[in-house]
């Protein structure tokens, strides 16, 4: 049985579809990500989850319950939000058992909880101190503690990351990460973040316009997209629009694009003649090897520390290159090939 099961579900806002017929299910003690860019409906299908907001249609249950039309406090979950969302007058410690105490805990399982908490989230030297006597990290695992200590079946994460800077960011996620795996949480986390998505996911669940666009693993996601839309949002991609004119063999094709003609190979087979395909920037290898060899002219150089990378123009075509050593300039020529492999098909526009 799944922990969660969001089926069908529609959210109008004065006409305004936010969330559109989504259907999805998490199993217990998986991680997902809900990633996509601002206003793709990825927050509303969290507040739906947590209840604070009541669909206009479609069922969501949690262990199996249909829980539309139960408030907040009555389902078994917790939320960490963007803002800490922490009591400004109370102190560590009693931000930390607030959620305990709500629900009337003894004070003996109050303690031992927060000793337990405490640890975790390693908050022993912080429990008399008040909110703005924390750093940024400090409160986010206040936050985090206090959504814990309650024990929830289903944890949900608000981008709770982003107020936070890009090194702590990178600490704080791995904390969070390990004490899912540690508590065996259900936990549903929302970023526009696609590195954070791909580092912490079991599943990742890319929404664009209140629909699923698509789910999969973060490999699957990154290496296999299915659209446009996935491939260009997901990392860096090259997209380029192509004609199908030839099927050279089994699994493999010939192509037509605005950087000349190219080879594909593909497990899966292309779903019409005409149709976008991409490839990602740091496949491409230096030299000229194979069907796909290409000389272009470098347009953009950035070192990177452990790659370059280069703007490279094809015949009015720009396309992107991450290379390990480049010693060319802007202007120079290059050359490098693409892997049959490395080129995939995607969906037909529209």
């Amino acid at each position: 049985m799944a922990a969660i099961s969001i089926i069908d579900l529609v959210m109008q806002f004065d006409g305004f579809t936010a969330v559109d017929h989504v259907s999805l299910d998490v199993g217990e003690g998986e991680f997902v990500t809900l990633l996509g860019p601002s206003g793709c409906g990825k927050t509303t299908l969290l507040n739906l989850i947590s209840g604070f907001l009541q669909p206009t249609s479609g069922r969501i249950e949690i262990g199996g319950k249909d829980v539309v039309g139960v408030p907040p406090e009555a389902r078994d979950t917790a939320i960490c939000f963007q803002s800490y969302a922490l009591f400004p007058h109370l102190s560590v410690q009693e931000n930390l058992i607030f959620g305990l105490r709500q629900k009337g805990t003894p004070r003996t399982q109050r303690n031992a909880r927060l000793e337990e908490i405490v640890g975790q989230v390693d908050l022993g030297a912080h429990l008399d101190k008040l909110p703005n006597q924390l750093s940024g990290g400090q409160q986010q695992r206040v936050a985090l503690g206090r959504a814990l200590a309650v024990r929830p079946f289903v944890i949900l994460f608000d981008e709770p990351l982003s107020n936070l800077d890009a090194k702590l960011r990178e600490q704080v996620r791995i904390e969070i990460r390990k004490i899912q795996r540690d508590f065996g949480l259900t936990a549903i986390y929302v970023t526009h973040d696609q590195a954070e998505a791909l580092a912490m996911s079991d599943r990742i669940f890319i929404m664009n316009n209140g629909r699923l666009e698509q789910s999969g693993a973060p490999e699957e996601i990154y290496y296999a997209p299915r659209t446009r839309f996935v491939a260009d949002f997901v990392g860096s991609a090259n997209i380029l629009d192509a004609e199908i004119t030839e099927e050279l063999s089994q699994g493999r094709w010939h192509v037509v694009t605005p950087i000349g003609p190219l080879e594909i190979q593909s497990k899966s087979a292309p779903r019409a003649k005409s149709l976008p395909i991409c490839w990602r920037p740091e496949t491409a290898i230096a030299g000229k090897e194979g069907p796909n060899a290409l000389t272009g002219t470098i347009t953009h150089r950035a070192f990177q520390g452990h790659f370059t990378d280069l703007i490279v123009d094809l015949g009015g075509t720009s396309q992107r290159l991450q290379v390990l050593r480049n010693a060319e300039g802007e202007g120079d020529k290059v050359d490098f090939s693409i892997m049959p492999h490395d080129l995939i098909f995607l969906e037909p526009d529209g």
